[in-house]
């Protein structure tokens, strides 16, 4: 996917409005799909994402890519983000600690000040 300006605010956003339920497809096995608005575009000229997660406190973005750019994932993709979503739900606390702080993994959205950001 090419660069976007897809924040983080952004994407902390997402995961709000998810975790209350508000997703544009549930793909199996864990795997989420859900627009998320670019600035000055909305959702209409945004970002589709593949989240990983079991609609509690962790949220993995494994994809995304902008609408018109492609309509949507292959089967052979979504499988392939399914058996990654599962490996990364599957992960114990501390190895995800450990994946971020070595850099392969970046945690957005933990502290306070980003929860409450409209």
């Amino acid at each position: 996917m090419r660069s976007t300006e897809l924040t983080d605010e952004a994407l902390c956003r997402a995961v709000r409005e998810m975790a209350a339920g508000l997703l544009d497809a549930d793909l199996g096995n864990g795997v989420v799909k859900k627009r998320v608005a670019l600035p000055g575009r909305g959702k209409s000229g945004g970002v589709r994402t593949l989240v990983a997660t079991r609609k509690a406190s962790v949220w993995f973005f494994m994809a995304g890519f902008a609408k018109n750019d492609r309509a949507n994932v292959t089967p052979s993709e979504l499988e392939a983000l399914q058996t990654l979503a599962g490996s990364l739900l599957g992960l114990a606390p501390r190895r995800l600690d450990a994946l971020v702080q070595d850099g392969s993994l970046q945690e957005i959205c933990h502290d306070d000040s980003t929860q409450d950001a409209p």
